[in-house]
Parts: structure tokens; C-alpha cells; sequence
């Protein structure tokens, strides 16, 4: 089921008033409730792969149970791998089976060895990547003594398969969510009007910015031979508020979302594009993922310590490994380890925790040397988004070429133009914005005309924009 779509506006209002006047007696039957209608969520798409979720929730739920209880490292060790091979088993199987499969027939053929190794007709699981990590952070922290392990079963699933951000996160963990099952929730009117224009917001990002851009930029990653290097640039600056606009903006519905139930879910998105250099930028970006990486990956594997091939290695793992997380593809590996190159200067050098501040945190404007810093973060991104956007490599490499050419001079065809002013208008609303959780929290304005103005002006570009089921692309990872 879509955050864009008429069912789900039925559904989440159905759940809502069952949610805060029917079963809002008792935790148990709260749980229970959001047990049922998560599942019903993510069933609404196939309700064949609920067995995979209901599967990797009882594993974990019962190896947290022996962690607990078992107190030789050993056998610990032992609960803990079985927890990862199982659940990246399931996930490697759906998602880079073929991957492997192609890559290994292709590898031999090289050497004149022709392999008759068949591919096979997989149907990825939508949001198989985000609850797998998520059950994973469970075992891991119950592993290390960060986390007691729960007994109450129902409270588990629900936390495994909570809707709002079951399907494209944030990737929540165990010690930041699942507390949040153990006590009644109780309805708090400001929280959820806080929710409902997080919604909004996430709403006019989705379906006004990443859909708006979406024709102009499938039309440019399709016929790029045919077009001149300008327009092509322009298709580039398209996707990246595509993506942004597509992810963010599940983002702020799905921690919208949360708040209409008394949940406040981690922040995923902090304005990325005003960074001032990559490490900032990947601060500030899928920062559930970033996080989550950095605490079970880079950090057991000695993190920025130890000397400078070390460090190097696990610069270039983490991020390698983040690339092949999007998919099976060498374009997300490409894009990945073209993330490391730019990081690494920055970790050499020490400078990775400089910018640490909101930019201009105390100005109206940024400082020339801040504007700079925040153009050429931005214009590494945009080349790194090429290769996310292609299809293959080689296609990267042929938009690269032909942006590099004398037509970067030629006047743009004339696309998407009506969007300039929506995306203009865009980054300055958040420009405005950047100290505030999402861009339409208007607490600081005291004038309620001045605020509801805002609030019916978006709704109209919602409404106006409005493309029924128009699917996000993280549904793909």
C-alpha cells in the first residue's frame, strides 16, 4: 500500500480512530492492533511475503531469548551468526542471487568456460533491506549487552513490522523503538498536529518535487544521445531533488505517521544538499543507514583508528558495502566507492568532523566560503547521482562524456519548465528552515492567517500535483 493513495488515506483513518477510541485501553491490545494492521499494510502488496517477515521476527525474537539466558561467549557467538546468515541469507537470495549468478557465468566465459547456469524469476520483497537490518540491530545489541532481550512477543513483531516505516524506513533500532511498545501510549494533541503537517510536507516533497521531476528526468536518462550536454545537466539537477524529494519525503510521512500513534521515529533527513563537504553530507543523508553502518560495520572493523591503510580499507568497505546495499548492480558499487574517494581527503586530513554545525547557524545568508564549499559538495553529489541513476555503467560514463562537450553551451530544450520556480521555491523554504526537524514546522510564526495560508497553499500543489500510486524508488532497495 502507498503513502500516495487513495486507500491509504482510508486505511490510516480507519486505524487512527480504531487505534485512539476503540483498543487505546491497554498496551496489549494497542500492540496487538498495530501488529494486525501492519501486517495488513504490507500484505495489501503481496501477502505471500508476510511468511518472510512473520519468519525473521520469531528467529530473532527467539535468539534474543538464548542471548539473554546464555552466558559462554562461545555459544553466544555461535546465536548471534546464525541470526546473520539466516536473515542476509534471505536477504542475498532475493537480491543478488541473479547478480552473482550473471557476474560468475560472465567471469568464466571470459576464459572460453560457457557455464548453462540459469537465473531465476525472483520477486523482490518490498522492504526486505530495511526490516532485516532492523531485526538484525535487535541480535546484535541483545549480543552485546546493550539491550535486554523482551519477552513480550507481540510487542517484537510490532516493532519488526511497524507500517509507517516497514517498507523504506527510517531503519529504526531495537533500543530507540521497541521501549516505545512497553508503555501505553497516550494521545497527544500537539504531537499529532506536529504529525500531520510532517505529513504534508513529506507529501508535497513526494508528489509535487520527486514526481514533478521524474518525466524530465526519464526523458533525459532515456535519450541523452539526443539531447545537448545542457539539457542533460539539467535532467542530472532533476534527479537529484527526485531523489531527494522521493526519499525525504517517505521519510517525513512515515515519522508523521508515527506521531498520529504516539511514536517519534528517528530523523532520516537533515537538508543534505547544504552540506559543505561529503563527510557532512553523508551526516545529514539516510541517516538511519549511515548509522547503522557506522556502529555494526565500520566501527567493529576499527573505524578511522589504527594506521592509514586501515583506515583507507574500511572507508572504502563501508561505503562499497552501502553502494551494494541500494542493489545488484554496479552502478550503486560505482557510486559507492566514488563516495569513499571523496571522503577520504577529508578522514587523511582529520577534517571529517568539521562541519558539525548548521551552516550559517547564526546569518540570514551563507558566507561566500560557505556558499562555495556547499556548490562543489553539491556538484560531487550530482556526478556521484549519475551513476545511481543509470542503468549500467557504461551509460554513466556516455552521460558523463556528452555533459563534457561544447553543447553545455547550447540553450537547454525546453523541458520541466514549469518546475524551476517549484524547485527554487523549494530550496529556499528549506534554506529558511534548516534549524527545524522538517520544512513546514511553523511553530516560530505566532501569525495563524500566515500559517494556515501555508498550510492551503501546499495542500492545493498536493491536490493539483496528485499521481495516484506513482510508486518510490526505495521501494527497489
Amino acid at each position: 500500500m502507498l503513502f500516495n493513495s487513495y486507500e491509504f488515506i482510508v486505511f490510516i483513518i480507519l486505524t487512527f480512530l480504531v487505534y485512539w477510541f476503540v483498543v487505546n485501553k491497554s498496551i496489549k491490545l494497542q500492540n496487538l492492533f498495530l501488529l494486525g494492521i501492519s501486517y495488513v499494510f504490507y500484505g495489501w502488496w503481496d501477502w505471500r511475503f508476510l511468511s518472510l517477515i512473520l519468519f525473521s521476527s520469531l528467529l530473532d525474537y527467539f535468539i534474543g531469548l538464548r542471548l539473554q539466558k546464555e552466558k559462554k561467549p562461545k555459544p553466544r557467538k555461535l546465536l548471534l551468526i546464525l541470526s546473520l546468515v539466516v536473515n542476509l541469507g534471505f536477504l542475498g537470495y532475493f537480491k543478488y542471487y541473479n547478480f552473482f549468478v550473471t557476474e560468475f557465468v560472465e567471469a568464466f566465459s571470459f576464459f572460453g568456460f560457457y557455464l548453462d547456469i540459469k537465473t531465476l524469476n525472483i520477486i523482490l520483497p518490498v522492504g526486505i533491506s530495511f526490516y532485516t537490518f532492523q531485526t538484525l540491530s535487535y541480535s546484535i545489541d541483545v549480543y552485546r549487552g546493550k539491550l535486554k532481550a523482551t519477552k513480550d512477543l507481540i510487542s517484537f513483531m510490532a516493532y519488526v513490522s511497524f507500517f509507517p516505516q516497514l517498507v523504506a524506513g527510517p531503519i529504526e533500532r531495537a533500543v530507540n523503538l521497541l521501549p516505545q511498545f512497553h508503555v501505553k501510549r497516550v494521545f497527544d494533541l500537539n504531537l499529532a498536529k506536529d504529525g500531520m503537517r510532517q505529513i504534508l510536507w513529506g507529501l508535497f516533497k513526494k508528489v509535487v518535487i520527486a514526481d514533478g521531476a521524474a518525466s524530465t528526468v526519464n526523458l533525459v536518462f532515456n535519450q541523452y544521445d539526443q539531447l545537448p550536454a545542457s539539457t542533460i545537466l539539467i535532467g542530472v539537477i532533476f534527479f537529484a531533488f527526485q531523489i531527494y524529494g522521493d526519499f525525504s519525503g517517505y521519510s517525513d510521512i512515515a515519522i508523521g505517521v508515527g506521531k498520529l500513534f504516539g511514536f517519534k521515529l528517528m530523523r532520516n533527513f537533515a537538508y543534505p544538499y547544504f552540506s559543505r563537504d561529503i563527510a557532512e553530507f553523508w551526516r545529514r543523508w539516510h541517516i538511519s543507514l549511515s548509522t547503522w553502518f557506522r556502529d555494526y560495520v565500520y566501527i567493529p572493523l576499527g573505524g578511522s583508528k589504527g594506521n592509514n591503510y586501515k583506515r583507507i580499507r574500511n572507508t572504502f568497505i563501508i561505503f562499497g558495502v552501502s553502494g551494494f546495499w541500494h542493489g545488484a548492480n554496479w552502478t550503486f558499487i560505482v557510486w559507492g566507492l566514488l563516495n569513499a574517494l571523496y571522503f577520504l581527503p577529508l578522514m587523511l586530513t582529520n577534517k571529517n568532523r568539521k562541519n558539525t554545525n548548521i551552516v550559517a547557524e547564526n546569518s540570514i545568508l551563507p558566507s561566500l566560503k560557505e556558499l562555495l564549499q556547499i556548490l562543489l559538495t553539491f556538484t560531487l553529489t550530482l556526478f556521484a547521482w549519475i551513476f545511481f541513476r543509470s542503468d549500467s555503467v557504461t551509460q554513466a560514463i556516455d552521460i558523463i562524456g556528452s555533459i563534457f562537450s561544447p553543447s553545455i553551451l547550447d540553450t537547454p530544450v525546453n523541458i520541466g519548465s514549469k518546475f524551476y520556480i517549484l524547485i527554487i521555491v523549494f530550496v529556499i523554504i528549506e534554506w529558511i528552515q534548516r534549524r527545524k526537524e522538517f520544512g513546514l514546522d511553523l511553530s516560530n510564526v505566532k501569525s495563524r492567517i500566515v500559517r494556515w495560508g501555508v498550510y492551503f497553499i501546499i495542500s492545493i500543489l498536493v491536490f493539483y500535483f496528485f499521481n495516484y500510486q506513482q510508486s518510490f524508488i526505495y521501494f527497489q532497495f
